[in-house]
């Protein structure tokens, strides 16, 4: 019954998927996913009861789906969805495995469950083979599944100055909880699995109805689309020579760069820019009228910062010189911070601390004498 549980919750919360208005890609990808976990709770139940045995054989591929699947939404949700001929080539495996058993599911009831009765056999490479394709496809898709979201994380910080309503922790979350269900596969049995995925289906539905994620997009669609078209741009390095051979082909000369930089620090003196906690590569490539990889290239070079490195410096700097005002004195250090640009606490004291060493008050406590 508990997995009849899972299997129902999982229909449930695809029902609820189906049902949203405007539905993204990562949407009907997690929606076929959910099917597919469903129904492979759904064959555990039959196996276990063993009850109709005309259905056996369709749950074996069922395992291989999951890793492509997790991948193929991570790549969705992140703004980098794949067109269909790559989708079937992360399905070729468990598509070749269903073609391979099609004579199989098509026996009578008794041959197949004299295999079931038999440790399979007859078929005992098959069931070899899928022994080693099953953790190592978990594995990989996993691993695949973390640097896509890395990669998107660096996009992100390249772009944005601040990443606090850019909610990845679900994904995160989501991929850490499939690397547990697939650490059991390899060391723990049958029972620990499904149970586990029971729970991974209740993980979906507590957290995505309770914080509304699950069934919209961590970022907004065009935000995604920008991260998407800056993908290449990884955060600065500190080696000059790599950066020269990364914008070696952005058509950005010595000279305008140096003029662009020029420009950009005026910008920021006089129109301030910053203090919009939403101010982003975008905003800026739009007032200087140039293309955003150009800005971005800037930065990195330049600033040896990455876009939410170079705009947080900035702000905090901004913040150590009016909280030494007189007239600032009434005002909280939060609320300084929120007139430098900051809209989030954690991530302003976070962030001083990077750049200073101390905490807000820590700092604030330091005569002026004492800091030159």
């Amino acid at each position: 019954m508990f997995y009849l549980g899972g299997v129902g919750l999982a229909l449930f919360l695809d029902l609820l998927l189906l049902g949203k208005h405007k539905k993204s890609k990562a949407d009907w990808i997690l929606a076929a996913w959910l099917l597919v976990i469903a129904f492979h709770l759904f064959m555990v139940t039959l196996l276990g009861q063993k009850t109709y045995p005309q259905l056996w054989g369709l749950d074996l591929p069922l395992p291989l789906l999951h890793g492509p699947l997790l991948y193929i939404y991570t790549r969705a949700l992140t703004g980098r969805a794949m067109k269909m001929q790559h989708w079937l080539g992360h399905l070729a495996v468990p598509i070749a495995f269903y073609l391979y058993l099609i004579p199989f599911i098509f026996l009578p009831v008794a041959q197949k469950i004299f295999v079931y009765e038999n440790n399979g056999i007859g078929y005992e490479k098959f069931m070899l083979i899928r022994s080693f394709c099953i953790p190592a496809s978990g594995i990989v898709y996993i691993l695949l599944s973390l640097y896509i979201l890395r990669q998107h994380r660096q996009a992100i910080v390249q772009q944005f100055s601040s990443v606090d309503k850019v909610n990845l922790s679900w994904l995160r979350n989501l991929i850490i909880w499939l690397a547990i269900i697939w650490m059991l596969v390899i060391f723990g049995n049958g029972d620990w699995i499904f149970s586990a995925t029971v729970v991974f289906i209740f993980f979906i539905g507590f957290f995505g109805i309770r914080q509304g994620v699950i069934f919209s997009r961590p970022m907004e669609t065009s935000a995604a689309a920008e991260a998407q078209s800056l993908a290449e741009d990884a955060p600065a390095r500190s080696n000059s020579s790599a950066e020269a051979v990364k914008y070696v082909k952005s058509g950005l000369s010595a000279e305008a760069s140096q003029a662009l930089h020029a420009r950009l620090n005026i910008l920021m003196a006089t129109e301030k820019v910053y203090r919009d906690p939403d101010c982003s590569l975008m905003d800026l490539a739009a007032k200087l009228n140039v293309p955003h990889n150009h800005v971005s290239q800037v930065i990195n070079e330049r600033e040896g910062k990455s876009f939410y490195d170079y705009i947080n410096s900035i702000r905090i700097q901004e913040f150590i010189e009016i909280a030494r005002l007189p007239e600032s004195r009434k005002l909280t250090l939060f609320a300084l911070a929120q007139q430098c640009g900051f809209n989030s606490k954690s991530s302003f004291n976070r962030y001083f601390k990077k750049i200073t060493s101390k905490s807000p008050s820590e700092y604030m406590q330091v005569p002026i004498a004492s800091e030159n």
